[in-house]
């Protein structure tokens, strides 16, 4: 007998790969980090998306999300490491609108992250929506000091709060603040809890460095 073929009437096709094409962007969306890498383009190609010009460069910047289900932990809560991830991708953005990395360019110089800190007062469900606002707080004569907040919408209440320490290699805060600025700005005094931290940060240092020593000495003798 003949072999009967079966074939789709063309709108039905396009309605059937529609369907299919929306359950793979599903998918990834659920269960990848695809919007991630989706987000690092946007924050690469358009530094002032959504957002106008910063008029001072204490004025903050604020970028938005979403809890997605890659984002959950075994509790069902934004997993604290996305908390990082997302503070990085809010800095750099951050950095981008203000000029930072063209300014670093042109003065030969760079930053890194040398020390951050994380409080988190609750959790982040499925599907909250949350904005990161990251300004500075002041500089000194080595790095940059940031707070990022990350307020739940439409409540704006804050969820977590991370504290950054971006230090400058090749030149100096002020100076690249003067670049950025056009002029010079006075770094204004820095919170009462960043000096705790920074207490911290040096006693960790100065602890650290003397059990090297220790080590150094045990070793040759």
């Amino acid at each position: 007998p003949d072999k009967q073929v079966i074939s789709l009437p063309l709108d039905k096709m396009i309605l059937l790969l529609s369907c299919i094409a929306c359950i793979c962007v599903l998918f990834l969306l659920c269960f990848s980090d695809i919007w991630f890498f989706c987000r690092i383009g946007i924050v690469f190609a358009c530094p002032g998306f959504r957002q106008k010009p910063p008029d001072s460069v204490f004025e903050t910047v604020v970028m938005s999300n979403v809890v997605l289900t890659s984002d959950l932990d075994y509790m069902l809560h934004m997993n604290n490491a996305r908390y990082l991830r997302e503070a990085d991708i809010a800095r750099y953005g951050f950095f981008s609108r203000f000029r930072f990395v063209s300014m670093l360019k042109r003065a030969r110089a760079a930053t890194v992250l040398s020390a951050s800190c994380s409080r988190f007062r609750r959790p982040l469900s499925l599907f909250e929506r949350f904005d990161i606002h990251t300004r500075i707080l002041g500089w000194d004569d080595h790095a940059f000091y940031l707070e990022q907040l990350f307020v739940r919408r439409p409540k704006d209440f804050v969820m977590a709060v991370v504290l950054c320490r971006h230090h400058i290699a090749g030149t100096t805060p002020a100076a690249l603040i003067e670049l950025v600025a056009q002029k010079k700005v006075q770094s204004p005094e820095l919170p009462e809890e960043v000096k705790h931290w920074l207490k911290y940060n040096e006693a960790s240092s100065q602890r650290l460095r003397a059990e090297s020593n220790l080590q150094k000495s045990n070793k040759e003798q």
